[in-house]
Order: structure tokens, then sequence, then C-alpha cells
């Protein structure tokens, strides 16, 4: 594949969104809601819907999961469009990506440990770090020591119109400072690979977990020094547990169970802001899909960051709880 950095590569004109998984375990609620709201809102638009498996970070990849995950959206009647891509196969585009970067001098290395941040830093940033003091930017990294690559922030303001929370803006020097894009380790940071990945794949509108809303500008950010477009950008509510954490494999979040078909659905639906009729909730999937499709509006969606898992924003009938319930049983494996 070939990226052509520096032009705009979206099908203008076409929706093309996507969902971006990271294999680190099975499906869960919050994963699945995250699904739901960008395929309905991708078919509501009459547009694509891509799959990529977001396995940059190798070490928090499970062996298996990227399947269980494909199996999972499969067997509920999720339909993709082209090949799933794989995060792991595309580092030459990242590279390709680091190397414009570098020779605009836009990046530079950085041998500086989380701990020496720490000390020379007493600003949080709000990734929940610290705020990078520049120690580096000058060309103090240490050639004996493994080095990331960091990229340079202006002390200006990014903004942008979210579909979901309106209008946000937020200074990178004064929220996070220059961030890194390529790890110590070698590994290709996550916002670099995000940046690539959708303008590479043409990605007109992103629909996700508000646990990136933060992320957003620096994405932005990025996509103007590559001088790619930036697409639309929508931030869902993530479900958390009960003491206020993102589900996730490190909270054992329960696997979701695909033999649960609509009613497994529209449990996930109630957390984007609706209320599914009781006989479509225990009907056929291709009965939830159309019934879905047709009412889906994301200005229904609640403008929360977060959302207890159990707790929901629509009004309900029936025994939607007592089914919501059902789906959070059972403990990840």
């Amino acid at each position: 594949m070939h990226l052509s950095l520096g032009h705009d590569s979206r099908c203008r004109g076409n929706y093309r969104g996507r969902f971006a998984p990271s294999p680190t375990g099975a499906l869960h609620l919050g994963s699945l809601v995250a699904a739901l709201g960008s395929y309905l809102d991708a078919r509501a638009n009459q547009g694509e819907w891509l799959l990529r498996i977001e396995d940059v970070d190798q070490a928090r990849t499970v062996p298996g999961a990227s399947d269980a995950i494909l199996h999972a959206l499969e067997r509920l009647g999720f339909e993709w469009t082209g090949a799933v891509v794989v995060q792991s196969q595309r580092l030459d585009l990242y590279r390709a990506a680091l190397e414009r970067l570098q020779l605009a001098g836009e990046v530079y290395p950085c041998s500086c440990s989380r701990r020496e941040i720490a000390a020379r830093s007493l600003v949080p940033a709000l990734d929940g770090g610290r705020i990078y003091p520049g120690t580096c930017r000058a060309g103090g990294a240490l050639p004996q020591r493994p080095t990331a690559w960091r990229l340079r922030v202006a002390d200006c303001e990014i903004a942008f119109d979210d579909r979901v929370h309106g209008r946000l803006r937020q200074n990178l020097a004064r929220a996070v400072g220059d961030f890194v894009v390529l790890r110590a380790d070698a590994q290709f940071a996550y916002q670099l690979a995000v940046v690539v990945d959708d303008a590479e794949q043409g990605v007109t509108a992103v629909v996700r977990g508000a646990d990136l809303l933060d992320s957003t500008p620096r994405q932005i950010w990025l996509q103007r020094k590559l001088a790619l477009a930036t697409p639309s950008y929508a931030h869902l509510p993530v479900v958390t547990d009960m003491a206020g954490e993102k589900l996730s494999k490190q909270t054992r979040a329960a696997a979701i169970d695909p033999t649960q078909g609509s009613t497994l659905l529209a449990a996930a639906l109630r957390y984007l802001g609706y209320s599914v009729p009781e006989e479509i909730r225990h009907g056929p999937t291709r009965d939830f899909w159309h019934w879905a499709t047709a009412a889906w509006s994301i200005a229904h969606v609640p403008a929360a960051r977060c959302l207890p898992v159990g707790l929901s924003l629509a009004p309900v009938t029936g025994n939607t709880d007592q089914d919501a319930n059902q789906i959070i049983a059972r403990p990840a494996q």
C-alpha cells in the first residue's frame, strides 16, 4: 500500500466510517456500543463501514482476540466493506510518515525516562502523565540511551466541532506538551498510526468512544503537519464499571455472548439514547438492523463522556434491565 502524504485521500462526497478495536481481549459491552454507533451512523448515511484491527502495541495484543472479535461481529450481523486492515502489517506506512516529519524538522529524538520527566515537570498532562518539559527539544538526547521521537507542538489552540459534544478547544502545549510518535522501544505510537490509517483508508467520519476525545486535538495537529484531511468526529459515551473504570480486559470486563442477538444489540443501543421496542428486542437480528438504521440520529446520543454499566438515559419497557444484566454476567476469559 502507498500513502499519498500531502493529499486529501478521502472519497469526496461519500461517507466512510470505521471501527478499530484493539485485540487485547474478547469483545465486551463497551466495545460493542462503539461498534454499534459507528456502524449505524455509516448505514444511516448510506456510507461504507471499514474494520481495522489496532494491534500496533504488540505487547498488549492477546493471541486469538482478533478472530474472536471478528466472529462476534459477524454473528451479530455486522457487515464491513473490503478486507480487514491490521496495523501490524502497515509499519512501512507509519515509517514513511515519521520520515516525512523528520525531514521537515517537526520531530526530535528524546532520551528522557518517565521518571526523569516526572522529576522535572510538576504540571499534570491531560493524558494522566506529566507535561513534557522540553528537555531534549534543542538536541539534548543522549545517544547511548534508547530514544523516542516527539512531535513539536505550538502554544496555540486546536478547535473542532464534535457531532455529539459540540465545539471543543485544547491548547496542546498546555494540555500535553510535545508528544511521542515513536516510542523508545521502537513501537509506533497510537496517535501516529491512527492518523495515517484514517487518511490512507479514506475515512471521512470517525465515530468512537469519548475516552479518545482528548486525543483528537493531537491527531488534528498531526494531520496538519502531514498535510492530511481531517475527518468529522463524534465521540460516544464510554461504558464504565460501577467503580468508574472503562470496561476493558484489565477491569475484567464481561465478554459478550453474540448468540443473544437482538437482545444484546438492543441493550447496547440504550447507551446511545434509544429504547428498542420489545418485538424488535426479541426478534431476528435483521429486523433489529432495519429498525435501528431507520431510527438512527446522532442527535439522540447523550453528550456524556461515560455511563455506568446498567445505566441508560433512554426510557425502557419490559425486561430490558434484565436483558442488560444478563449480558454482563459472564467474565471475560
